[in-house]
Order: structure tokens, then C-alpha cells, then sequence
């Protein structure tokens, strides 16, 4: 048996991560991908968090698809929601993060788990479940590739130009599994045009659903190669700072 994460009295940076696997129709991944990354299993990934950032707790939601970048498998993160305003725009500057402000709920009360997501006055995910047990974890540490695009249109809006071509960011990230649960719950996705998870990745099966601990031992964020610009220029308009498919800065009309 592993050894329970500790967390002292009233600390909340540093829970464990809810993470809901679920499938969905192959055909609906390549889409949503930008020209040049190649869609994996249909399978979707959603992660509920608070983790330490700036010095105070960020509650955050991501939703990413799997997808492979020169043959590397990874996952392409579609939308980060998170509650700190600070993190937003320099996330998105530096490197590319599709950071966006959300409102997240997320508690653990005895083994009760709760977890809501809220954007735009719309609530686009929520889950309810029960704790049923720990689960196996890796002994070795693991290493994932997770992708960001990074890119800025020309000044002006000229079509097809650019002052930043588009560039995919590889973020490794090298991690042991600390402890893991096993989870007995419900995913539910609720239409929002600000989110359209419930549109765009419909929920065919849940895969698995764990609370999980991480420690992370190395993260790098790089600049991954090139994309083809003119192919990308149909991806560059989005929800905000998400990657979800947008007009001018919100939902598709």
C-alpha cells in the first residue's frame, strides 16, 4: 500500500487532482486539431486542481484531447479555466497557455467528491462522485508531453498575416505517482457556447475517474517547431484564451 499524501489542517494548495477520462467519437479529435498534429485514441481528459501559483491556491479546470506532435504522443489542451486573473494573460504571452478566468468549485468531504466548473454564467462541467478505494500506482517516474500553441495575427488583421507565426510549445513534464483513488461518479457536460465541450467532444464512455498526487521532479517548456501558417490561419480565431473554435474572441455564431 502507498503512503497517503499528508496536507496539514486547513491547507488547500496542493489537494489532489481530479482527473475524469472518458471516450468519445474518433472523428470528433482531428477537427478541433491544428494541421500538423495527429489525433490519438479518442479519449478526453478533464482535470479539476488547486495548486499553488503566485504564492496562494489557483483553482483550475483543463480539457485535453490526445494528440501527437513529430511522432512525440502527448495531449492538446484545449482550455485551461482557472480563478486568478493574474496568471491569465502572462501565461498566454510567454508560452502560449490557454488560460482563461472561471469560476471552479471543488471539494472533498469525507469521500464525497464535488467538483463544478462556470464561465460566461454558464456551468459546462460537473462531476459527483464517491471514493471506492486506492488505486495501483507507477513505481517509475513518468514523463508527458502536453501541447500549447503560441502565435499573434498581425497588427490590423490582414488575412493569413501574422507577427508571430504559429509555433507548438512542448511542455514535459517528468512526475511520481504519489497516491491514487478509484472514483464511482457522474460526468456531466452542460451545453455552453462559451465551453463547448458537450458539443464539440460528447461524452460515449467514462474511462476512469482518480484522485491523484503528483510530484513533479522536472518540467520543460520549449518551443516545439513550426506549424504551417496558412493551414493554422482557420485555428487562429478563438473562445477567448482558449483553443476552442471562435469569431473574433467569442463562441462561433
Amino acid at each position: 500500500m502507498s503512503d497517503a499524501p499528508m496536507s496539514r489542517p486547513g491547507e488547500t494548495a496542493g489537494w489532489p487532482k481530479l482527473v475524469v477520462k472518458y471516450s468519445t467519437d474518433e472523428a470528433n479529435i482531428a477537427p478541433l486539431l491544428p494541421p500538423g498534429l495527429q489525433a490519438g485514441d479518442p479519449i478526453v481528459t478533464v482535470g479539476v486542481y488547486c495548486v499553488p501559483i503566485l504564492g496562494e491556491p489557483e483553482y483550475g479546470i483543463s480539457v485535453k484531447v490526445e494528440a501527437s506532435w513529430q511522432g512525440v504522443a502527448g495531449q492538446y489542451n484545449l482550455g485551461m479555466g482557472i480563478d486568478q486573473e493574474a496568471a491569465v494573460h502572462i501565461s498566454a504571452e510567454l508560452n502560449g497557455q490557454p488560460k482563461f478566468l472561471c469560476d471552479i468549485d471543488y471539494f472533498r468531504l469525507g469521500d464525497q467528491i464535488g467538483a463544478r466548473a462556470t464561465h460566461q454564467g454558464y456551468t459546462f462541467v460537473e462531476y459527483e462522485g464517491t471514493v471506492t478505494g486506492e488505486a495501483p500506482i507507477e513505481s517509475e517516474p513518468l514523463t508527458e508531453h502536453e501541447w500549447w500553441t503560441k502565435y499573434s495575427r498581425a497588427i490590423g488583421g490582414a488575412e493569413k498575416e501574422y507577427d508571430f507565426a504559429p509555433h507548438v510549445v512542448d511542455v514535459a513534464t517528468t512526475f511520481k505517482q504519489v497516491h491514487a483513488e478509484t472514483l464511482d461518479g457522474e460526468l456531466l457536460l452542460r451545453d455552453s457556447p462559451w465551453d463547448p465541450v458537450a458539443r464539440y467532444l460528447p461524452v460515449d464512455e467514462v474511462v476512469s475517474a482518480q484522485l491523484v498526487t503528483h510530484q513533479a521532479t522536472a518540467r520543460d517548456i520549449s518551443n516545439a517547431g513550426a506549424l504551417d501558417p496558412d493551414a493554422f490561419w482557420p485555428h487562429a480565431d478563438v473562445i477567448g484564451g482558449s483553443r476552442w473554435p471562435g469569431d473574433r474572441g467569442g463562441p462561433k455564431r
